[in-house]
């Protein structure tokens, strides 16, 4: 495919960008629409998958014909197979007529499944015989149907791991897998970076009349060495709110507004480590992000309670009862050794917290401020947003203080 024509599919559906991995995806999109193989899309979230599906259908011969799009992850696990391939009257409760399906719907045309790793058991059952033979039974049904459908995939997680976990089909997966295209993480496209954000905030302010904004070279690097974790999505907002936000300071030689790394940092989300991915070889974690937060919340709140336990039993504790250590045993040999070598070091005071309590405090700590920033000061906000009551936070942010 010559740049010309790369370029005219970009505008046609409006990509933005130059990178290689991202041209070579269009370019394997437009060689396969031809054909009728399936074609499994991979990528992280928010990188435009779902243009490469466009683009297939478009230059298909079934470009005539329907395109529908259905998100997998999106539908109940109990309606999905009605969904996809139709109910017969009374096939359950509330199946007040027969209903088409999307196989239904979509014949002779192409059906985009996002988030196909969401599938359950059943339905990959189900959707591998529609892939193999063209066939499917709707629910409440034992008739068999016929369809004649282009079937396009995508996924951002890793297949071949969940079918290793047994979570997945694999003759499915190599069904799907005739043909994989994988899109590119944004972080991957640093040179695309600053073009994309120059398209959204150009979109924005032409929507709503409002002055673009520029970005000054030390923005541009911020902009580019951020890890962009929600892809072209999340730039897009954090585009769409820079210039909502600061278009109004114009200068009086011009009509545009320039934004510097300072003021950028503002909307840009800090990395916070506690919450990225360690990677272990040979080891893979089935914890999502949303996981890995509640848990660690779960554990300053239970380290909170243990302090405030300990406070309580000390309190109450009879005078009288507090007894003298007990001399400690003489050391071995050996141990006199080690003994030695610390009493040379820097005695630490006794009441000195560990390195794990004073880690969870420091992580506990930025979380506090960084809710609280996020919701520009308002404790209340910030509290839900944590997950506790507005009286443990005064508390947690009291003893921080004193800290």
């Amino acid at each position: 495919m010559d740049a010309q024509e790369l370029q005219r599919i970009k505008n046609k559906f409006d990509i933005i960008g130059n990178d290689a991995a991202l041209n070579r995806a269009i370019e394997t999109a437009v060689a396969v629409a031809q054909t009728d193989l399936a074609v499994l899309i991979s990528g992280e979230s928010g990188v435009g998958k779902e243009n490469i599906p466009r683009i297939i259908h478009s230059s298909s011969r079934r470009r005539n014909a329907k395109y529908l799009s259905v998100n997998c992850g999106a539908i109940p696990e109990g309606t999905i197979n009605a969904e996809l391939f139709g109910h017969e009257k009374g096939a359950f409760t509330g199946a007040v007529a027969e209903r088409k399906g999307y196989f239904e719907e979509a014949d002779g045309g192409t059906l985009f499944l996002d988030e196909i790793g969401e599938l359950p058991e059943s339905t990959q059952a189900m959707l591998l015989r529609v892939l193999q033979d063209g066939e499917y039974i709707k629910v409440g049904s034992s008739k068999v149907e016929k369809t004649d459908v282009r079937v396009i995939a995508a996924t951002n997680v890793d297949l071949v791991h969940a079918v290793g976990r047994g979570k997945f089909r694999e003759d499915l997966y190599y069904r799907l897998n005739a043909v994989q295209i994988k899109m590119p993480a944004l972080r991957e496209r640093k040179d695309d970076i600053y073009l994309l954000f120059r398209k959204f905030t150009s979109d924005f302010a032409q929507k709503y009349g409002m002055a673009k904004v520029t970005l000054t070279h030390d923005a541009i690097l911020a902009l580019q060495n951020y890890r962009w974790p929600g892809n072209v999505r999340q730039l897009k907002n954090i585009t769409e709110s820079v210039t909502a936000l600061e278009s109004q300071r114009l200068s009086a030689f011009s009509d545009k507004c320039e934004v510097d790394a300072a003021t950028l940092s503002r909307y840009i989300p800090k990395d916070d480590p506690m919450f990225l991915p360690a990677p272990v070889e040979g080891a893979r974690s089935d914890l999502g992000g949303s996981d890995r937060q509640m848990i660690i919340k779960a554990l300053f709140d239970l380290k909170a309670e243990i302090d405030e336990l300990k406070k309580v039993v000390y309190a109450e504790r009879p005078a009288g009862l507090v007894a003298s250590p007990a001399p400690a045993p003489e050391p071995a040999a050996a141990d006199r050794t080690q003994e030695a070598e610390w009493q040379d070091s820097e005695p630490a005071p006794v009441s000195a917290p560990g390195a794990d309590d004073l880690s969870l405090q420091h992580a506990e700590e930025d979380n506090i401020l960084k809710a609280l920033e996020k919701h520009h000061g308002n404790r209340k906000l910030a509290a839900a947003e944590l997950g506790i009551s507005e009286r443990t936070l005064y508390r947690r942010l009291s003893r921080n203080e004193k800290r």
